[in-house]
């Protein structure tokens, strides 16, 4: 028995295009919301071989729910005019986080919202 049997082995790695991909879905969110990341999740969910691209694109759609749920706050709030305030932070939020998450997953590493509701796990 050699020390190598002993050892657990390296995690694979994600494709190109599974990284391509996941930055797609991430900087889809500021243009398209949830709908990109749920159509790609939806594919891929069932596929063991695109672990990466699933755990991206549910990411992506876990924050952009979340995202949706702070604009329509925002819309019933603009009644008050702090609406406006809070549909503003959460359209930079989404701009920012969208990109850094966009350039995390070319990279090929796991990425996670800082304020995301995990609804989809």
């Amino acid at each position: 028995m050699t020390s190598y049997e002993n050892q657990t082995p390296p995690p694979p790695t994600n494709s190109g295009d599974d990284n391509t991909l996941a930055l797609l879905v991430h900087l889809s969110g500021i243009l398209l919301g949830f709908v990109v990341p749920l159509i790609v999740w939806l594919v891929n969910k069932d596929n063991p071989n695109k672990a990466f691209l699933n755990d991206q694109s549910k990411e992506a759609l876990n924050f952009q729910l979340t995202l949706l749920g702070v604009y329509i706050i925002g819309t019933i709030l603009s009644l008050i005019l702090i609406g406006v305030l809070i549909n503003l932070a959460a359209w930079v939020a989404c701009i920012v986080l969208s990109i850094m998450a966009g350039l995390a997953a070319q990279k090929g590493e796991y990425y996670r919202y800082p304020f995301a509701v995990r609804l989809i796990k």
